[in-house]
């Protein structure tokens, strides 16, 4: 499968169109000119093709919902390939021009048809649609990136690395298995530093320089105590490990291990990224949903891996602990205009008191804004933004001796503006979000 040639078009609200990248393939141009014969259509200036495709995709004259060459019942169309007419009904056309819209961008390539004159052949068996098509989706992540919208400058950026990504994923017009990074820009391309080991598409670049290995571990905890003997408490864990790899090689070899602290609780529901190598089976059945068993795989847990450039997610996870790090109460009581606020937060005597930091949020959703507050901490400080209707209580780096700390106050909503809503906490419902980073 070939491409004949692939343009990045950008388009605004009531503007033309501009070509912002444009590739053509000369040796594939002279092979499509030979299967079509006396049918050959070439492929028009670059300034028309912004015109063309904006028209068929629908994205100009937004008050000409029909267009006779574009909507007429007599033409099928054939989603997700269209075609471009040159010279109006009966005219030439280009086809199957695929595309991909990305917010102000549209990708579009026309892939080589290698097929004799005649009828066109149904899309689900050309080869080249599904393959142009992933080329398309996989330089869409380039470009775009995991955000959907880059700033000018950073697409800027990648516009002008695109050149080296084709010449590796796309040589001579022939598309490989597998796109580029999302959102990665490479570096020059250069010969691979691994001797006989081929460089993959994915990786349109290698890292130079010092080894860095940077891994974030987050763990959350939801938590519903009720303080009665009645009723259970009940709570869950789950996280996840980030990784960035700045390692020199084609493929190198990295390993993360993750080891429990002593009586930790084994980890469930462990889901890895594709660039994980191999994986002990007994680290992928631990699920959640089964009893608890004293045999279960309690680690090391070892993840060997081929990093790609990016930021990654390695692997996910959750965890049933015996019980939350922090036991606490939170009770609001309603008065005209004002809540009165009791909340009490205590440490477990098996998580160790020191951290970077410790924050406890208290929102109050559904009131008019914040007027005066009146509320005593007994450890840390208390910050107040009234704009959001939020108490922020920062703890610090440990709790008092005691492990046991409050706040307790009056909260008044004495302003006429309406406050950020929440349709879960009406009435007396609320919750206390508790950050912290050890």
């Amino acid at each position: 499968m070939s491409i004949r040639a692939l343009w990045v078009v950008s388009h605004e609200k009531g503007e033309s169109g501009k070509v912002r990248f444009s590739r053509r393939f000369p040796t594939v141009e002279f092979r499509a000119k030979s299967l079509a014969g006396t049918q050959y259509v070439a492929i028009p200036e670059d300034r028309i093709i912004p015109q063309l495709l904006l028209t068929e995709l629908g994205l100009v004259d937004a008050d000409k919902p029909y267009v006779e060459v574009r909507d007429d019942c007599a033409r099928q169309h054939r989603s997700p390939a269209v075609e471009l007419r040159m010279d109006g009904p009966g005219g030439k056309t280009l086809w199957p021009v695929l595309t991909v819209t990305q917010g102000a961008l549209i990708l579009a390539c026309l892939p080589l048809v290698e097929a004799p004159p005649g009828p066109r052949p149904p899309l689900p068996s050309l080869a080249s649609v599904s393959q142009g098509l992933a080329l398309l989706s996989g330089l869409q992540d380039f470009l775009c990136g995991p955000g959907g919208k880059p700033e000018p400058d950073v697409l800027a950026s990648r516009l002008a690395a695109l050149p080296s990504v084709l010449l590796q994923v796309c040589p001579l017009g022939r598309p490989l298995d597998t796109p580029p990074p999302a959102g990665s820009v490479p570096v020059a391309v250069a010969p691979s530093p691994g001797g006989a080991q081929k460089q993959p598409a994915w990786k349109a670049g290698v890292h130079r320089g010092r080894a860095v290995v940077s891994v974030a571990l987050t763990e959350k905890v939801r938590s519903m105590q009720y303080g009665k003997s009645s009723q259970q408490d009940i709570w869950d864990v789950y996280g996840m490990v980030m990784c960035k790899c700045e390692v020199e090689g084609v493929l190198p070899n990295v390993t993360v291990t993750l080891t429990l602290p002593p009586n930790g609780s084994p980890l469930q529901d462990i889901l890895v990224h594709p660039c994980v190598t191999s994986l002990d089976a007994s680290i992928l059945t631990a699920c959640s949903v089964d009893d608890n068993d004293s045999s279960a795989f309690s680690g090391p847990y070892k993840f060997p891996f081929s990093p790609p450039l990016e930021l990654f997610r390695l692997c996910s996870y959750t965890s049933q602990v015996p019980v939350p790090p922090i036991l606490g109460s939170y009770q609001l009581k309603a008065e005209e205009n004002h809540l009165k606020v009791n909340v009490v937060l205590k440490l477990h005597e098996s998580v160790k008191n020191s951290f970077e930091y410790c924050e406890a949020h208290i929102p109050f959703f559904n009131q008019n804004l914040m007027g005066s507050v009146e509320v005593k901490v007994s450890s840390g400080q208390l910050e107040v933004s009234k704009e959001k209707n939020l108490l922020v209580w920062v703890l610090g780096q440990k709790f008092p001796k005691s492990r046991e700390t409050t706040l307790e106050g009056t909260v008044h909503f004495s302003g006429t503006v309406a406050g950020p809503t929440d349709p879960l906490c009406t009435g007396l419902t609320a919750y206390v979000k508790k950050a912290i980073s050890a």
